[in-house]
């Protein structure tokens, strides 16, 4: 919740409206998203970016309106175009945005018509002339700030610094991109891989999440480097390219771990990033495949959220490799796969090692049951998880067989694209 601030002397009602701005801020953003927003979107979609808003405007208004003084259309939009701006990259629709602004003027309104005394008729009217005049404003500057952005050359940079990615992700000719993008193509980039860990969205709430993802995505990168990033990132997956002005001219690491910290909060799940720095134009294709596969990996394995590098799985990745060192590997957990408690254990043990405590109480069975389960898993694999070279054997073993199913899958889906187009 919002803190409140000391109120001044101001006439009786607005005083009361002032003291309990916080919390009607909070039901005004409840009441406009009660009958708009999709069920689909998750839990505080629009509280982060909309909830401030809505308070330092409103408080705004109200001392405007204890000082006898007009709350000009500037005033209002100085506070309201960067987030109809942000909406209006989301591509919320508009009359959504409307009926959720007149959603939380009724409110306000019901708020303030149940705080006043019958001796108070004459300050609410006022009130209510002075939030009528707040509601016109809003609108006026929601829509033109939505005809500005479909109108601005904004997108078609965007669309144009994407596809530059696309190009030099897959090895393409992109000089020609590079001036539709405005941008100076570099010798040299960071390879910077994204990989949300959660299962794919339904619903009409779906692409909304998304654009809200590309965007803020594109602003931190853009924060994060001083300049405009090409990026592929689809919501879900995707490439940044950071360019590099000489050989010396790489991010500190650190930087990239604050920025899956920070998208991860964000985006309300697990964040993978992968780093390959130096890499030169023409190796790129060859990085984005190894940076991929490195968030993969480590999502696998059943590691944190995080920005990883080579060093950080390298057993795991060079385990995986092709070759019949890999196939033997992937049928070792073949025995555990009709058994899904058995996987269960195997996965806690990786994570906690010899503390079976905290491993059992992860999968919420007691700990000789967890060890029978694992005295059961080296029985069907002949690796005993208690013998840490077998341990590590069986964790290579899980990590490849779920690449070859994700591979399995990938496959099976472009079949399927290629099939409906």
């Amino acid at each position: 919740m919002l803190a409140e601030h000391p109120v001044s002397t101001v006439p009786a009602l607005t005083a009361r409206l002032l003291t309990r701005w916080p919390q009607i801020a909070e039901r005004m953003l409840a009441a406009g998203l009660g009958t708009t927003a999709p069920a689909e979107l998750p839990e505080g979609h629009f509280a982060a970016e909309v909830l401030p808003t809505i308070y330092a405007c409103g408080r705004a208004v109200l001392e405007a309106i204890a000082a006898d003084r007009e709350f000009t259309y500037a005033e209002v939009a100085a506070f309201v175009a960067p987030v109809a701006e942000r909406h209006a990259e989301d591509r919320l629709p508009l009359p959504m945005l409307i009926s959720a602004i007149h959603g939380s003027a009724q409110a306000v309104l019901a708020e303030a018509a149940a705080v006043t005394e019958p001796e108070e008729m004459a300050e609410f009217v006022v009130v209510f002339s002075r939030l009528l005049d707040l509601l016109r404003h809003i609108n006026m500057t929601v829509v033109s700030v939505y005809t500005e952005v479909e109108q601005s050359i904004y997108h078609a940079e965007r669309e144009a610094r994407r596809e530059l990615c696309s190009a030099l992700v897959r090895g393409l000719p992109a000089e020609e991109l590079a001036a539709r993008a405005d941008t100076i193509l570099a010798d040299q980039y960071t390879v910077l891989a994204v990989h949300l860990s959660e299962p794919a969205r339904v619903g009409t709430a779906a692409n909304l999440v998304t654009r809200r993802r590309i965007r803020v995505l594109q602003r931190a990168l853009d924060e994060l480097t001083g300049t405009t990033t090409p990026a592929t990132f689809d919501g879900t997956y995707g490439i940044a390219l950071l360019s590099h002005s000489s050989e010396t001219d790489c991010l500190d690491p650190a930087k990239f771990d604050e920025l899956a910290d920070r998208l991860g909060a964000q985006f309300g799940v697990p964040v993978y990033l992968a780093e390959f720095s130096g890499v030169d134009r023409e190796n790129i294709p060859a990085a984005v495949k190894d940076a991929t596969e490195l968030t993969e990996l480590a999502r696998l394995r059943g590691k944190p959220g995080g920005c990883y590098r080579l060093d950080d799985l390298l057993l795991e990745y060079q385990l995986t490799r092709p070759g019949p060192a890999r196939e033997r590997l992937a049928q070792r957990v073949i025995p555990l796969l009709s058994s899904p408690h058995l996987i269960d254990a195997l996965e806690a043990h990786l994570v906690h090692g010899a503390d079976r405590k905290t491993a059992s109480r992860l999968i919420h069975v007691h700990p000789n049951t967890f060890t029978y389960r694992l005295r059961r898993i080296a029985e069907l694999t002949g690796l005993d998880p208690a013998d840490p070279t077998d341990s590590r054997m069986l964790a290579a073993s899980l990590t490849v067989y779920r690449l070859d199913s994700l591979d399995n899958e990938k496959t099976r889906y472009s079949m399927c694209a290629s099939n409906s187009g």
